[in-house]
């Protein structure tokens, strides 16, 4: 069987498709490749799109369940995306950048595999930036295959970006951040 080598891109129905549009080139330092009234391609690399827009009409907007307080994963449909940086450096400055801009992260997580910053876009689609803390693939899927601590840690430990950042201009390593139990 083949699988796929790379992810391709994501489509976003939307009733904000300019604001959208806007955000994920700020957000992932993208540009528009072509746009009309309907739809809008964007990528920050080599590929011919790697999020589009498409505004077919009135839409619903995401909602919580009666009962139930607004928040990311309360509704079906998509959970989150997520885009890969080459490493802490990057990750890092990406971030005070979108600080400086009043974009933040509502939550940040060690999830061991990955250090990872979750974002909102415009239509509260969840958007993780995240850098692979393995340097290897192969090691990064050893990690996952013999992973037995999930009662301790099922997600990762939260952690507060700025401390971070601190952390990183310190010297701190990526390999560092694998072991969410210590």
């Amino acid at each position: 069987m083949s699988s796929p080598r790379k992810f391709s891109h994501v489509v976003l129905q939307t009733n904000r498709r300019n604001e959208m549009r806007d955000w994920y080139c700020t957000v992932l330092g993208a540009e528009v490749l072509h746009e009309n009234r309907f739809i809008c391609f964007v990528s920050y690399d080599d590929e011919h799109h790697r999020v589009a827009f498409i505004d077919p009409g009135p839409l619903a907007e995401k909602a919580p369940s009666e009962g139930k307080t607004a928040r990311a994963g309360g509704e079906v449909g998509l959970h989150h995306m997520a885009f890969t940086y080459s490493g802490l450096d990057d990750l890092a400055e990406n971030y005070l950048r979108l600080k400086n801009l009043g974009i933040a992260p509502h939550r940040c997580v060690n999830h061991g595999i990955t250090t990872s910053m979750y974002y909102y876009d415009p239509d509260r689609n969840q958007v993780e930036l995240l850098v692979d803390n393995f340097e290897i693939a192969l090691e990064g899927q050893q990690y996952m295959r013999g992973r037995k601590d999930t009662d301790k840690n099922p997600v990762g430990i939260d952690f507060n970006p700025d401390e971070l950042v601190d952390r990183i201009r310190d010297g701190l390593k990526t390999r560092e951040l694998v072991d969410i139990n210590a």
